[in-house]
């Protein structure tokens, strides 16, 4: 995402002689939200905006040149895991592959070597590196807090062979036992589900608003829009009633791990 926008903002309230908080404060909002948006990582809500609008006696400047809705994330990811390592919640939701934070070092490689244009043995490397980074949250044992809904197609794609799945699911299977991550499953009887166009994050944080981020082929977004992040937290919920329990959906995860090997 282009940074055009909160570099404005800065330029705006230094000129004003403002602090981050003393903006925050005339605002109503918080200090990190404003740093955030300053630094490219946040895009404030249509009301955010008319509020340093006025806190910044700019007219509606801010509010009328907000980056479009629809527009998607130059490198699309990088907004995204920044927030990520900011989250006190992740809910996430794995239509075909498992989440990237949940990913092995081997099932994480396999991912990275299908993409297309091919990747060289340097980049598949230095991707891992940063994929693997990520799943470092998991080792605080109380934050973030995260769930995992997974479709069962991705947990029955053999991603690297059969050894490597069984091992990933096996991985889920751990961090499920340990309570570290809430893993329910969508099985394949239920048919169609809210969820089923798209991957998606939902983001909640300590001290600032809560943010989704939805991911396509080639194109990842990170909405912060109120109403929109709304409807997506509603039609993750929606799902996760259809969802397996706990105690199942980790059952059926051991079974799938088993099947793998077993057709190896």
């Amino acid at each position: 995402m282009s940074n055009t926008y909160g570099e404005w903002l800065k330029g705006q309230r230094d000129a004003a002689g403002l602090t981050q908080q003393e903006l925050a404060d005339t605002a109503i909002m918080t200090r990190s939200h404003i740093a955030h948006i300053e630094a490219g990582r946040r895009i404030p809500s249509r009301e955010d905006a008319r509020r340093l609008d006025r806190a910044l006696n700019t007219g509606n400047v801010l509010a009328s040149f907000l980056p479009q809705d629809d527009a998607a994330v130059a490198d699309y990811f990088e907004a995204a895991r920044q927030l990520e390592q900011q989250a006190t919640m992740i809910r996430e939701f794995a239509l075909a592959c498992i989440p990237g934070v949940l990913q092995t070092e081997a099932y994480a490689r396999a991912i990275l070597r299908s993409g297309f244009p091919p990747v060289s043995d340097e980049e598949c490397d230095r991707l891992l590196v940063a994929r693997l980074k990520r799943s470092k949250i998991l080792l605080n044992q109380v934050s973030p807090v995260v769930w995992a809904l997974l479709d069962e197609t991705a947990l029955r794609r053999p991603v690297g062979g059969p050894q490597v799945m069984a091992d990933q699911l096996m991985h889920i299977v751990r961090l499920g036992e340990d309570e570290r991550v809430r893993v329910h499953v969508l099985p394949f009887n239920l048919g169609s589900h809210p969820l089923m166009q798209s991957m998606l994050t939902l983001m909640w944080f300590e001290d600032q608003p809560p943010v989704a981020y939805s991911e396509g082929l080639q194109v990842g977004k990170v909405h912060d829009a109120p109403a929109v992040v709304e409807r997506l937290q509603s039609a993750y919920h929606l799902a996760m009633g259809d969802a397996l329990p706990l105690k199942e959906s980790l059952a059926v995860l051991r079974a799938t791990a088993k099947e793998h090997l077993h057709h190896d």
